[in-house]
């Protein structure tokens, strides 16, 4: 008897997650359906596995969407977040699993009792960050922790970057996911967080002026900036005595100056449409935050206005996008700035078939042991394949695809909703994940506390 995995989306991150899952499909008799509004994109090799069927779906079709939900007996939803709680209903309604990648929503929340009145299991944040973050983090606090020792600080860096070898650009960077997540990243609120202590708040407008850096070990220098919210960890990890809670994402220095430059210039907003932007050349874009001058350029108005030199590096990174040619124009009718940068910087960030990418996570954990404050820093990297088999691929789908098995084969108990941070959880997913390369390095180095090169502590 074949058990059901449903998958409802196949997007850039689903790679790894159907193929660990048609790997294992005769020897843990599985039968994996995967439903997509777009079929056709899926690959041959995936769509004709004898374990495998793929079904239309449009996640708005209810009865579609139930019929499958309910002929599962597990779902893992892939999908963008503001659909997961459609599949939640019915998989409480239907009383299936379900595993997902996304942050948990209120609404996700408010199912917790009814989850556990019925002995199922939503697991979510169970990708990458948040994932293996959650993961690798509360391994080491724990191990902390058992041996006597008291957390007194905590910082997490990810980065979804270029890998080194297809580094072809200025910015040291390529889209890896998501490229309208990267482009709105930070919007919606200050970062907050709390440090040595003291609790900070940097608005948005700030935000990219404010970072930390660090080096990983044969892979050079980083910086990092403050995500949105580091606070709301504090409980689920148990930090609520640590001096300081950071959680940030990871780019390569200088990129953070850079983009303050789009935040400076209001080409992040989202907030409105740009009228006529249809037709509209990347020079006529720019020129549209740049105050009138009869005789200036957008060249020489632009660099007065951002107040940079022209022999600047961050001059170069801008005439690198193309943002002052006039002959590409912009397809896109009565689009936000923020969708019209997405499309320039797609132009030039898009990985080309052959390019690698890279995923680096780097965690600080400072704690007092025996009368001792000491550190341990751990990292991991990881390198892509190729544009389709992506490092971002691998290290989101496949904790998705191990905790979906665990779950399935009842190695996974523990009911309602929640995120990994249990051993019963975190043990058997990074000993997995350890057979496909995803491992952490950890050194014990001496205590520093925040870090005293940060900018603007």
């Amino acid at each position: 008897m074949l058990r059901k995995i449903l998958v409802l989306g196949a997007g850039k991150s689903t790679s790894y997650l159907l193929d660990y899952f048609l790997e294992k499909s005769d020897t843990e008799k599985l039968l994996l359906t995967i439903g997509d509004i777009d079929p056709k994109t899926i690959p041959t090799s995936i769509k004709d596995h004898h374990n495998c069927r793929v079904v239309p779906m449009d996640i708005l079709n209810d009865e579609a969407r139930r019929k499958e939900i309910k002929n599962s007996d597990i779902v893992v939803s892939m999908l963008p977040a503001r659909f997961h709680i459609k599949v939640a209903e019915d998989c409480v309604a239907f009383k299936k699993h379900l595993v997902t990648a996304s942050y948990i929503s209120d609404e996700i929340e408010a199912l917790d009792k009814a989850l556990k009145k019925k002995g199922l299991i939503f697991m979510n944040e169970i990708g990458l960050d948040p994932g293996i973050d959650h993961m690798s983090a509360m391994q080491i606090i724990d191990r902390i922790r058992n041996q006597g020792g008291k957390m007194v600080l905590f910082e997490s860096f990810t980065g979804g970057l270029v890998a080194p070898e297809s580094d072809t650009n200025l910015w040291n960077y390529k889209f890896t996911w998501n490229p309208r997540n990267v482009v709105l990243a930070g919007q919606g609120g200050a970062a907050k967080f709390i440090q040595e202590g003291t609790y900070k708040y940097i608005p948005y407008h700030k935000l990219f002026r404010r970072t930390e850096f660090f080096e990983i070990e044969g892979y050079g220098k980083f910086e990092g900036y403050a995500n949105r919210d580091s606070l709301k960890y504090r409980e689920a990890y148990g930090l609520q005595e640590a001096l300081t809670l950071y959680r940030g994402t990871m780019r390569r220095v200088g990129f953070s100056k850079a983009w303050n430059m789009f935040v400076q210039l209001g080409m992040t907003d989202d907030s409105y449409a740009v009228e006529n932007s249809k037709g509209m050349s990347y020079r006529e874009f720019t020129n549209l935050f740049l105050p009138y001058s009869p005789t200036d350029s957008v060249e020489l108005k632009l660099r007065h206005y951002l107040k940079i030199d022209q022999d600047d590096s961050k001059w170069e990174m801008l005439s690198e996008l193309h943002l002052f040619d006039a002959k590409k124009t912009i397809p896109l009718n009565h689009a936000t700035p923020a969708q019209i940068l997405q499309l320039i910087l797609e132009d030039s960030w898009t990985l080309d078939e052959d390019d690698k990418d890279m995923i680096v996570m780097y965690h600080k954990f400072g704690y007092e042991l025996h009368g001792k404050k000491l550190q341990i820093d751990a990292n991991m990297v990881v390198i892509g394949e190729n544009r389709t088999h992506t490092a971002m691929a691998k290290t989101v789908g496949l904790p998705v695809a191990i905790a979906t098995l665990l779950i399935l084969n009842e190695k996974i108990k523990t009911p309602g909703v929640q995120i990994p941070i249990s051993k019963e959880v975190y043990d058997p997913i990074l000993a997995e994940l350890r057979n496909y390369g995803i491992t952490f390095k950890e050194y014990e180095v001496p205590y520093l506390g925040y870090n005293p090169h940060s900018v603007g502590n």
